[in-house]
């Protein structure tokens, strides 16, 4: 009898945890939702993965935010350049973009989004294709005219509010 009493409390417990692991699941699915339809978003790189070479774990100090009116990119770059800045300090991927167009569609069987965001008016950029996927983690493919393709792993998190106008 006691034996059956210890399973009884063993099995409620597992139930509530993994209903309370669930639901917090959803709920991060949902918050990703909603962050990647308003276009409000911080992409943190973790690890960058040049087309040659090794990867390289990053600092979460490397991001891209995206917001609907502005691209701010501060990423490091690692990879063969065919054309070098001027300025050694131009070096990796820093840009910032008011002229961009954005595309989103939604995975059918993975679940998650993949966004295209082609800057107009950053040099050497031609295109940012993320892949979210429903938990927050995220891929990120930088392609370039005069350096060999990157990419970077990482997570999104929710940008900061944005500030509403009186008119």
């Amino acid at each position: 009898m006691k034996k059956l009493w210890i399973q009884l409390i063993c099995l409620f417990i597992v139930l509530t945890l993994s209903t309370s692991f669930l639901q917090a699941q959803e709920d991060d699915k949902a918050k990703n939702t909603r962050i990647v339809n308003e276009k409000n978003y911080i992409f943190k790189a973790d690890q960058a993965l040049p087309m040659r070479g090794q990867s390289r774990m990053l600092t979460n100090e490397f991001d891209l935010v995206v917001t609907p009116d502005t691209v701010i990119s501060f990423l490091p770059y690692f990879g063969r350049a065919y054309q070098a800045p001027i300025n050694p300090l131009d070096g990796g991927i820093k840009f910032t973009s008011t002229d961009f167009s954005y595309k989103s569609s939604a995975k059918s069987k993975k679940g998650g989004w993949k966004i295209t965001i082609e800057p107009k008016d950053a040099s050497g950029i031609t295109a940012l294709n993320l892949e979210v996927f429903d938990n927050g983690q995220a891929t990120l493919h930088v392609t370039q005219t005069h350096k060999d393709p990157i990419s970077f792993s990482g997570y999104i998190v929710e940008g900061k509010p944005r500030e509403k106008k009186a008119f």
